[in-house]
C-alpha cells in the first residue's frame, strides 16, 4: 500500500498538521488502525501532563530493606511484609537461579 502525507485537524488545538506517509506505515506497522487525533506539541502536553517530568514515567517508590541472605541493605519496588525474605538484586540472581 502506497501513503501519500495527510493534513489533519488537532481535537486540542484545532491546528492542521501533517501525518506524513512514514508515520502511516509506522501505525500500520504496529496494527494501529486509527489516525491520531492530535498534533505531535499536543501529543507531548499531554504526555507530560500525565506522566509528569517530559513524558517519561514517574520513577517507582521504592522502599528501605535489609538482604535475608547477605545483610546488607538495599531498595526494593514493593514494600515488604513480615516473615517473608527480601533479597538484595545480586542474591536474588543466587536464589532465583537455585530454584
Amino acid at each position: 500500500m502506497v501513503f501519500e502525507d495527510k493534513t489533519l485537524n488537532c481535537s486540542d488545538c484545532g491546528n492542521d498538521f501533517t501525518f506524513s506517509a512514514e508515520e502511516q506505515e509506522l501505525f500500520q506497522s504496529r496494527g494501529y488502525t486509527n489516525e491520531p487525533k492530535r498534533c505531535l506539541e499536543c501529543r507531548q502536553a499531554r504526555k507530560s501532563d500525565r506522566y509528569g517530568n517530559g513524558g517519561y514515567r514517574a520513577p517507582r517508590q521504592m522502599f528501605p530493606a535489609v538482604c535475608a541472605e547477605c545483610g546488607q541493605d538495599t531498595e526494593v519496588p514493593f514494600e515488604p511484609r513480615e516473615g517473608r525474605p527480601v533479597y538484595c538484586s545480586d542474591c536474588y540472581r543466587k536464589v532465583r537461579l537455585s530454584r
